[in-house]
C-alpha cells in the first residue's frame, strides 16, 4: 500500500471512521478534507439491499439536482436534419448523425451524454456495444430517446443525470464540486437520496439502504446517517 500524503493523513485524522454523519454536518468536512488543487467533484456512493441481477430488484432513474452538479457536461444529439437547429439552439456540443456513428465505431466517446429521436434508433442499434458499457446508449426511460430534443438537451445541462444500480448494489453519482457551498451539496445529495427511496422495488425484503457514503476526488469516504434522510421507506 502506497504511503499517505500529509494531507491524506490530515484528512483521515479529521473523519471519525466510527461515526455516522448528519448529511449537512458531512457536506461541511467533505470540504474541510478536499486537497486536490482542482475542483474536485463529490460523489455519493449508495449501497442497497437490491439484488441487481434480479429484474424486479433493479433500481435506475434519473433526477434533475437543483444545483447542477457543477461540471460542463458534453452532449451529442444524433438525429435527422430537420432537428439539427433545434439541437445547436439548445446547446448541444456536437450534432448529426452518420459522421458521428462512424466515429463512434472509430472509438470516440468524447461525450457525457448522448440524445437521440426514436427514427434513428435502429442505425445506433449497431454501435450499442460500444455505448452500453460506457453508459453512453439512449434510453427513452432516461428521457435520452425523445422528439423534444431541445429540453432533452436543456435538462441535461441544467443538472439532470440518470443513475443505476450497478452488479455489486450501489449507486454511484456526482452531487456536485467541492466549490459548492455545503447548504447546496445538501440540498443535492437529499434530492438524489429521496429519488432513491421512491424507486424502491415491491419485491424487496429486508433494509433498502444499507449504507450511504459521502467523498471527494482522493478523500476518504464520510458515512451518513440513513436517518436523516430514511423518513420516506
Amino acid at each position: 500500500m502506497s504511503k499517505l500524503t500529509k494531507n491524506q493523513k490530515i484528512a483521515v485524522e479529521k473523519v471519525d471512521s466510527t461515526k455516522q454523519y448528519k448529511l449537512l454536518e458531512a457536506c461541511n468536512l467533505v470540504k474541510e478534507i478536499t486537497y486536490t488543487k482542482f475542483d474536485a467533484s463529490v460523489d455519493l456512493a449508495i449501497r442497497l439491499g437490491v439484488d441487481p441481477r434480479k429484474a424486479n430488484q433493479m433500481v435506475r432513474g434519473v433526477v434533475t439536482l437543483p444545483h447542477g452538479t457543477g461540471k460542463q457536461t458534453r452532449v451529442l444529439v444524433l438525429c435527422t436534419p430537420d432537428k439539427e437547429a433545434e439541437a445547436r439552439e439548445a446547446g448541444a456540443d456536437h450534432v448529426g448523425l452518420d459522421d458521428y456513428i462512424e466515429q463512434i465505431k472509430g472509438g470516440w466517446t468524447d461525450v457525457d451524454v448522448i440524445i437521440c429521436t426514436p427514427s434513428v434508433m435502429a442505425k445506433i442499434g449497431p454501435i450499442g456495444r460500444i455505448l452500453g458499457p460506457r453508459g453512453l446508449m439512449p434510453n427513452p426511460k432516461t428521457g435520452t430517446v425523445t422528439m423534444d430534443i431541445a429540453n432533452a438537451v436543456k435538462e441535461v445541462k441544467a443538472g439532470k443525470i440518470d443513475f443505476k444500480v450497478d452488479k455489486t448494489g450501489i449507486v454511484h453519482a456526482s452531487i456536485g464540486k467541492v466549490s459548492f457551498d455545503a447548504v447546496k451539496l445538501a440540498e443535492n445529495a437529499q434530492e438524489l437520496l429521496n429519488t432513491i427511496l421512491k424507486l424502491k422495488p415491491q419485491a424487496l425484503k429486508g433494509t433498502y439502504v444499507k449504507s450511504v457514503f459521502m467523498s471527494s476526488t482522493m478523500s476518504p469516504g464520510i458515512c451518513i446517517d440513513n436517518k436523516t434522510f430514511s423518513a420516506a421507506e
